[in-house]
């Protein structure tokens, strides 16, 4: 990846990560100039929001202590994802990474 991409999409993929609200504005501040680099990451970040939906599920349907294992599992990923967007890498998530790339190829 070329060091003026990921410098002009730095703050953007940061901000992606910054829960909802930080997604939202990601999406919408990327949606001008179209950087590969926050594209990446916005895309990252949505799937782990959306598997941090389905995870809070498990929590209120009886099966708590599996939602707060896999919460926490989750947690590690978002950090994992923003350390790579704060380092300027395009490091996948592990496990869901390439399938986050891969379904939300369109989006970004």
């Amino acid at each position: 990846m070329e060091n003026v991409t990921v410098k002009e999409g730095k703050t953007i993929a940061i901000i992606s990560y910054l829960w909802i609200i930080g997604l939202i504005i990601a999406f919408i501040m990327n949606n001008d100039k179209k950087n590969s680099f926050a594209s990446f990451h916005i895309r990252q970040m949505i799937g782990i929001a959306l598997t941090s939906i389905i995870i809070s599920f498990f929590r209120f349907s009886g099966f708590g202590f599996i939602g707060w294992i896999l919460g926490v599992c989750l947690f590690v990923l978002w950090v994992i994802g923003l350390m790579g967007a704060i380092q300027g890498e395009e490091k996948r998530i592990p496990l869901l990474g390439d399938q986050f790339q891969e379904w939300f190829k369109g989006i970004g």
